[in-house]
């Protein structure tokens, strides 16, 4: 069920959405993405690099791996280039299923996104995998399984190591997880949740490298392995931040393959 959309409160699909360059988003969720910056400016570059990974992975999942289905599970408002962009450039033929539980997501998939959405939380892992096997999805065949800044908003307590096996389980072998994740080994840990609290984004819980590690259980990790954004594969598309470093990144990145 989609969260109720409500344009006086800043919504993290909305603020994300600005921090990208986008123009979905309200006065309040600028705001709130100012305020940020203002504490933490880091995230500038941190959500560009975010995005830049994930759309070298699609890029890297069409081009060389031969995938032509991807789940992308937190879509978030539309960005250009968006990941179907990136998939249908390669094959057109390529299928898209996003994912997201934000109402006002919900309203632009409706006008901007190509490919079925399905109004769905990742928390009810059950209720997604249903709806998936009803979607344009063939799961006898490879897919890309996108989960790029979306696994820190559920904590410990609703286990989303067993969330990402239930998910991996559902897909055959040949497909391949996208992951990227706010970690605390590169930034302070209560800052992230506190920042997170305070300027509206809901459950915010940074992980460390041998966190994400057990994510990744049963994977074959691609190579450059798990790595800050920046450092994965960069070669593929150029840095939108020129040389960053672990300076201006939160997160670690990775791709593994399901045997």
């Amino acid at each position: 069920m989609s969260t109720a959309f409500n344009p006086n409160q800043p919504a993290t699909a909305r603020i994300w959405n600005y921090l990208l360059g986008g123009k979905d988003n309200f006065a309040v969720d600028r705001h709130a993405a100012e305020n940020l910056l203002n504490t933490f400016p880091v995230l500038w570059h941190a959500s560009r690099e975010d995005y830049a990974f994930l759309l070298r992975a699609v890029g890297y999942l069409a081009a060389e791996a031969g995938i032509r289905q991807f789940l992308d599970i937190g879509t978030g408002l539309p960005s250009s280039p968006a990941v179907h962009e990136v998939a249908r450039g390669i094959d057109r033929s390529a299928r898209v299923v996003h994912v997201d539980h934000d109402a006002i997501v919900g309203v632009h998939a409706q006008s901007q996104l190509t490919g079925d959405y399905l109004d769905a939380d990742l928390r009810d892992v059950d209720a997604l995998l249903a709806a998936l096997r009803q979607s344009v999805l063939d799961l006898t065949e490879p897919v890309g399984l996108l989960l790029t800044a979306v696994l820190h908003e559920i904590p410990d307590e609703q286990d989303p190591h067993r969330i990402v096996r239930q998910l991996i389980a559902a897909l055959p072998s040949g497909s391949h997880v996208v992951l990227s994740h706010p970690t605390a080994d590169l930034t302070d840990r209560y800052l992230l949740a506190g920042l997170a609290a305070g300027y509206g984004w809901g459950p915010f819980q940074a992980r460390s490298r041998d966190e994400l590690t057990r994510l990744l259980d049963g994977l074959e990790v691609v190579d450059p392995g798990l790595v800050i954004p920046s450092r994965w594969r960069p070669k593929l598309q150029p840095s939108p931040c020129g040389h960053c470093g672990p300076g201006h990144a939160i997160s670690y990145a990775a791709v593994g393959r399901r045997p």
